[in-house]
C-alpha cells in the first residue's frame, strides 16, 4: 500500500478537508519532504492538472499521482449528476469528463464524490439512482479508455442520500454492470455510517479502489478515535495494493497533519 496526501487548488475549499493549500509546486515539495509516496489533487478544473505542468513537478519530487478529484464542479459551480436541470447535469458530466481525460493523461484515476449530488423534490431517489447509473456508465467507459478505473465515493447521510454504505454501493455497481467503477472508501464517512469499518472493507473486497485515510473527526489519523489496526488487517486480507490518501483538515497545521499522517501510516503498515 502507498501513502498520499491531498493538495487543494480550489480557493473556495480553503476550509475543506485537504492538507495542503499553497499551490501545486509547494504541495509537491511538502509531500516529498514528509516522505509521502504521492499526492491526490483537488483542482478547480481540468486546466489545473494539465500533464505538461503536473508531470514535471511529480518527477522532480519523486511522487506518484494517486487520483484527481472532481468536487470543484460542485463547490464552485453547483453542478452534480442528478441535478433537476438537464443542462446542469450535462455540464456536470462534461466537467468530470475533462478531469478524467486530464487524469488519464497522467496515468491516474478520477474521483466522483460530491459531484454525485442528492435527490430532490423534482428528482426522487429512484430517479436519481437511474441518473447516477447512466452517468457512471458513460464516465466509467471514458476512464477505461485511459486504462484507469473511475472511483465512486459513498458519502455520509449529511452529504448525500444516494449511497452511504459500501456494501449497498457495491451492490448497485454490480447490478448495473459498472465494472469500470471502483469504490473510494473514506474512513471518515464510514465511521458515521458503518457498524464495522473493517468488516465493510472485507465485504466490498475487490470493489475497493482507493482509501481516504482519515480519523473519526476528519483530522489526521491519531487525532480521533478510529482504530487503524483492524482496518489495515482488512485491507491486507483483501490484498489491497492501492493508495491510503490523507483527505483531512490541516489541523492543527498543515505540517502537523501531514507529519501525523505519515507517522501513522509507517507505524501500521510496517507492523
Amino acid at each position: 500500500m502507498k501513502s498520499a496526501v491531498t493538495i487543494s487548488l480550489v480557493p473556495e475549499a480553503n476550509r475543506g478537508p485537504f492538507v495542503l493549500h499553497d499551490g501545486l509546486e509547494a504541495g509537491c515539495r511538502a509531500a516529498a519532504e514528509h516522505g509521502f509516496d504521492g499526492v491526490e489533487i483537488f483542482p478547480a478544473g481540468a486546466g489545473d492538472v494539465a500533464a505538461a505542468s503536473v508531470r514535471p513537478l511529480l518527477e522532480a519530487h519523486g511522487l506518484g499521482l494517486a487520483a484527481i478529484g472532481t468536487g470543484a464542479g460542485f463547490v464552485k459551480h453547483g453542478l452534480h449528476l442528478v441535478h433537476p436541470d438537464a443542462a446542469s447535469r450535462t455540464r456536470a458530466r462534461e466537467f468530470i469528463a475533462g478531469i478524467i481525460d486530464a487524469a488519464g493523461d497522467l496515468g491516474a484515476p478520477a474521483i466522483i464524490g460530491s459531484m454525485q449530488g442528492r435527490s430532490a423534490a423534482e428528482v426522487p431517489r429512484e430517479t436519481a439512482l437511474a441518473m447516477l447509473a447512466d452517468a457512471l456508465g458513460e464516465l466509467g467507459r471514458r476512464s477505461a479508455a485511459h486504462g484507469q478505473p473511475l472511483f465512486y465515493e459513498p458519502l455520509n447521510r449529511y452529504e448525500t442520500d444516494l449511497f452511504n454504505r459500501q456494501a449497498e454501493a457495491a451492490s448497485f455497481l454490480e447490478a448495473h454492470g459498472l465494472d469500470a467503477v471502483r469504490l473510494l472508501c473514506d474512513l471518515f464517512h464510514m465511521n458515521i455510517e458503518e457498524d464495522d469499518l473493517a468488516g465493510a472493507l472485507v465485504k466490498a473486497g475487490p470493489r475497493v479502489g482507493h482509501v481516504h485515510w482519515a480519523d473519526s473527526n476528519r483530522r489526521a489519523m491519531g487525532f480521533g478515535h478510529t482504530d487503524p489496526e483492524p482496518i489495515v488487517a482488512a485491507l491486507r486480507a483483501i490484498r489491497y495494493q492501492g493508495w491510503l490518501s490523507a483527505e483531512v483538515f490541516p489541523w492543527p497545521s498543515a505540517s502537523e497533519a501531514a507529519a501525523r499522517t505519515i507517522a501513522s501510516l509507517r507505524r501500521h503498515l510496517t507492523a
